[in-house]
């Protein structure tokens, strides 16, 4: 049997984005900033975190597969998705939902720096530092650091559901 235990409340979330949006609008004062939502679980995150950055937002939307239909990484980052529009001389943020392994935004952050943008800076809701297993990820906006758990809601899934929880869960299997 599986359940869900809150870990981070709605409110908590909601707090903590919105001092995320206030630190990106500091840093990006006087500029515009380009955000890259990698879908589908960062979707809720992103569009949260943009209505908080008071600076001009421009977006889009990339799809990229590392996991299976476990709760296990595969390793193996694949492109479902591409960008549509150019980074040439653009201040990129990659949005995720969760940062684990770090080999999907590794991968990403070579592509896209062969896109040549201004800047590429990276922002996740949730990050598992010890899970970490390149060296090159290094995530300038954290929400928040939470143990090496299985984690759903706000966007994030197991088998597909989940997502549309308003608060960041653990799952368990009894």
């Amino acid at each position: 049997m599986e359940r869900v235990e809150k870990l981070l409340s709605e409110e908590e979330v909601d707090k903590r984005i919105a001092d995320l949006g206030a630190q990106i609008s500091k840093d990006y004062e006087g500029k515009s900033v380009h955000l890259i939502c990698v879908l589908k679980g960062g979707a809720p995150f992103m569009c949260e975190l943009a209505k908080r950055i008071t600076v001009p937002v421009s977006m889009d939307f990339m799809s990229v597969s590392s996991y299976g239909g476990g709760t296990e990484s595969s390793g193996v980052v694949k492109i479902v998705k591409d960008l549509d529009e150019p980074l040439v001389g653009k201040d990129v943020i990659i949005v995720e939902d969760i940062i684990d392994s770090g080999r999907t935004l590794s991968h990403l952050i070579e592509i896209f720096k062969n896109r040549n943008p201004r800047s590429i800076r990276l922002c996740t809701l949730l990050d598992k530092p010890e899970r970490r297993v390149v060296s090159d990820v290094n995530v300038e906006y954290v929400g928040f650091r939470i143990p090496d758990e299985f984690v759903v809601g706000y966007g994030l899934d197991y088998d597909q559901r989940y997502r549309n929880l308003p608060y960041i869960g653990v799952m368990k299997f009894d």
